[in-house]
């Protein structure tokens, strides 16, 4: 039983170091990204890969046999949001900031001005505000985005559940 005690708490520890280096670092900036989805799989498979080192394989009781942990095991095992999750909530956060800036602030302009000039031939490539877009609608807060920013508490609340939504 004491050995038990001793790999939880080496695991918690682990978790920890994971949780406060590793993804302060791959999330640095992350506010900005325009995240296509392959990329959002390149993350979720990068953040998979770490937890399985950290929890280690699997004996199956039927077999005896070790295998790796599939990704709901590890859902189940580790509970806080996947990154991409995270990635998505930051963005809602740092989204609502911009809104409420005033029209001066040189970062609200670049939001709302339309550049002028002729536009590539193809399919547009996804802007950061379509992100936002599509973040909202998955989580049924339908509209005008930047008028749902207006209202802290209302938009507090959407953030919170960009960060929560399981998705399956």
């Amino acid at each position: 039983m004491d050995i038990y005690r001793q790999i939880i708490r080496h695991k918690r520890k682990v978790l920890h170091i994971v949780k406060s280096i590793l993804k302060s670092r791959v999330l640095y900036g992350c506010e900005t990204w325009s995240l296509k989805l392959r990329e959002e799989r390149r993350l979720r498979v990068s953040e998979n890969r770490v937890l399985r080192r950290v929890f280690e394989p699997k004996r199956d009781e039927v077999t005896g046999e070790c295998r790796k942990l599939h990704n709901e095991d590890l859902r189940d095992l580790y509970f806080l949001p996947n990154i991409v999750r995270v990635v998505k909530s930051r963005r809602m956060r740092w989204a609502g900031h911009v809104a409420r800036m005033g029209d001066g602030r040189g970062v609200h302009r670049v939001l709302v001005g339309k550049p002028e000039g002729k536009r590539p031939m193809g399919r547009p490539r996804r802007r950061w505000e379509d992100n936002i877009k599509m973040d909202l609608r998955e989580v049924g807060g339908g509209g005008n985005w930047m008028e749902l920013a207006q209202d802290r508490d209302r938009w507090r609340a959407l953030v919170n559940t960009v960060m929560n939504f399981r998705v399956p």
